[in-house]
């Protein structure tokens, strides 16, 4: 499986997402990168992120085609879609091996409302939450990547990497948060 590159929660910070993209394009592996959603929009109860620039941040996607899949979040809108070149889609999985891997935004989806089709083994990504997490419910990973614009309650922007059947949640500055061996 490709090294997969997992962040979350844009909400229109430019800065933030160019800096994911940096990070990403450093990479000469074969790599997948899936955003779990809220691209654009700041959320009716969140504050702007700094650099707040929804236009910058989809032409920055576009000239991206082709390398990532975007999910759709709570905060994202058919608006949203029709600005995007690119389909923003819902909730899907991977296989690794027997293990499946899920991607969802999390406002549906989270340690609190389990994945019922998700067995023992199995990882659920998320969002929504702004703060990286892991927990284990039934024996399925839940692992919240966190918010690349937004952290709240003084977590760092991060993202995630999954490879090898391990996952490492990273601030975008560089520093390792949480590693998971599966």
């Amino acid at each position: 499986m490709k090294t997969l590159y997992i962040g979350s929660d844009i909400h229109g910070g430019f800065t933030s997402i160019n800096k994911f993209w940096n990070i990403v394009d450093k990479d000469n592996n074969k790599k997948r990168v899936i955003l779990l959603g809220d691209t654009y929009n700041h959320g009716p109860r969140n504050p702007f992120p700094e650099d707040y620039a929804p236009m910058r941040v989809e032409c920055l996607l576009e000239g991206k085609m082709g390398e990532f899949d975007v999910i759709k979040g709570n905060c994202d809108s058919e608006v949203d879609q029709m600005i995007s070149p690119f389909k923003i889609r819902n909730d899907f999985s991977l296989k690794d091996g027997d293990r499946r891997i899920f991607f969802t935004h999390g406002h549906k989806v989270n340690p609190d409302l389990p994945l019922k089709k998700a067995t023992a083994g199995d990882v659920v990504f998320y969002g929504h939450f702004h703060v990286p997490c892991h927990k284990i419910v039934a024996g399925v990973h839940y692992v919240c990547v966190g918010s690349m614009a937004m952290p709240k309650y003084d977590s760092q922007p991060t993202y995630a990497i999954y490879q090898n059947s391990t996952i490492v949640i990273n601030s975008l500055d560089g520093e390792k948060i949480l590693e998971i061996k599966l």
